[in-house]
């Protein structure tokens, strides 16, 4: 089945690592992605505000059925894609968190592995705390193969969800 996702990352710090994992379903078959942004469009998103920002996250994520954390260094503090997983959630969207700390930038760099962002949301089931990464998996792009899994993690969480 045919998923469309959305994709939360800190965009100024790791766009250029989340590429090859974005740009990966580009060359695999039945794919579709949800989008992608520029630096000129972010930056002309974010000079209106943060409700134009609320409106733009509202607008990427309606119609998709799961939302990958892509997972760099810093993005476990990061408000906005804090406000994505929680829109998400809301909205009964699966989700998948990959880390793409190993991922090298356009320098050749590679950067220290971050926290993973869905440790910092609970839900409660029968009086106790049940964290959205003890529902939803968690995966490294390269040790576990990114390249050719991503549409079955993306499938896993979707089915997850209920979607």
């Amino acid at each position: 089945m045919v998923r469309r996702v959305f994709f939360s990352f800190h965009y100024e710090r790791d766009h250029w690592r989340t590429n090859p994992v974005r740009n990966s379903w580009v060359t695999q078959d039945n794919r579709e992605v949800a989008g992608f942004i520029d630096a000129a469009e972010w930056e002309e998103i974010k000079r209106g505000g943060e409700d134009a920002i609320e409106r733009w996250i509202d607008k990427q994520i309606h119609n998709t059925s799961v939302t990958v954390v892509l997972i760099g260094s810093e993005t476990y503090n990061r408000d906005w894609v804090n406000r994505e997983i929680e829109k998400s959630y809301n909205r009964g969207n699966g989700l998948l968190g990959i880390y793409i700390h190993n991922i090298e930038d356009k320098n050749g760099r590679t950067a220290r592995k971050g926290k993973n962002p869905l440790d910092r949301w609970h839900i409660t089931e029968n009086g106790r705390k049940k964290y959205l990464s003890d529902i939803f998996e968690t995966y490294h792009w390269k040790r576990d193969d990114g390249y050719n899994n991503l549409g079955s993690w993306v499938e896993k969480a979707a089915q997850i969800a209920g979607r």
